[in-house]
C-alpha cells in the first residue's frame, strides 16, 4: 500500500503530537492498514505505540469519532527557525570557567 492509498494523507509526515487526534475517526480496518504500513516502512516505536493504543481502545468498544480532514496542513509545533544566524539571533556570550584558562586567571576568594 502506498502512502497515497493510506486512510490518512501524508501519514509518514504527520507530527507525533497530532497523530492520536488524526487517527480517532478511523475504524479498526483503516487503523490496521496504518499499523501494517508503519511496521513494514517506518518502524517508529512512538508511532506504533499510539496506533496500538488506539487499536486496543477500538477492540475494547471505543467508536471512531469525527472525520479525517484532508485539507489541513500538517506542521510541527514550535517557532520556525531563523534563516541565518546573526548577532540578533545568536546565543549569549559564554564566559569559560577561570580554572585552566591562561587568559582568564582565577580570582581570589574573599
Amino acid at each position: 500500500m502506498t502512502n497515497t492509498e493510506l486512510p490518512l494523507p501524508d501519514f509518514d509526515h504527520l507530527p507525533l503530537g497530532n497523530l492520536a487526534e488524526r487517527i480517532r475517526p478511523l475504524d479498526r480496518t483503516q487503523l490496521q492498514a496504518l499499523l501494517d504500513h508503519e511496521q513494514t516502512h517506518g518502524g517508529r516505536l512512538p508511532v506504533l505505540e499510539v496506533l496500538r493504543h488506539r487499536a486496543e481502545a477500538l477492540d475494547a468498544g471505543a467508536e471512531p469519532s469525527g472525520s479525517v480532514p484532508h485539507d489541513l496542513p500538517e506542521v510541527a509545533d514550535g517557532a520556525p527557525a531563523p534563516a541565518q544566524v546573526s548577532p540578533d539571533t545568536s546565543g549569549p556570550a559564554i564566559n569559560p570557567p577561570s580554572h585552566g584558562v591562561p587568559t582568564n586567571p582565577a580570582q581570589p576568594r574573599r
